[in-house]
């Protein structure tokens, strides 16, 4: 039976160097996506700043607290991860983006009535959800 060695604490730095560094720029590539997602109509900013900020608590505590205290950004970030949380304008928003982007799919994709409802039910499942989620207590 072959033995397996235990790696040294300098691979073990640089293992976790290189880990790091993955977690940072796949919260970069998210931020950026969010911050597209800004002028593009229909892609969500805030989910891909909800995605980038488990990166960054990984991999840097400074860009995870410019997020956490962006004040744009902050707010609704700071009430779903202690709250798990949904402001209400952030709930219409969503359900507003998703209604429209609905119509543009019926409207340029023109799918069969199996595919429209399969989609309808899709987004409809995730809108009750949203709008099933608490609001902020500090907004109550």
């Amino acid at each position: 039976m072959r033995v397996l060695a235990e790696p040294s604490p300098g691979e073990l730095s640089q293992r976790g160097r290189a880990v790091r560094t993955v977690w940072l720029l796949l919260g970069l590539v998210l931020v950026g996506i969010g911050i597209i997602g800004i002028v593009v109509p229909l892609l969500p900013t805030t989910d891909f700043m909800l995605l980038a900020l488990p990166c960054f608590a990984r991999s840097s505590p400074r860009l995870e607290a410019w997020l956490l205290n962006h004040p744009r950004f902050g707010p609704g970030l700071r009430a779903w991860r202690s709250e798990r949380a949904v402001p209400r304008n952030a709930k219409i928003m969503a359900c507003i983006g998703m209604t429209i982007g609905y119509f543009v799919f019926l409207l340029h994709a023109q799918p069969n009535w199996i595919l429209s409802a399969a989609i309808a039910l899709f987004m409809l499942f995730w809108a009750v959800w949203i709008v099933r989620r608490p609001e902020p207590r500090s907004r109550r």
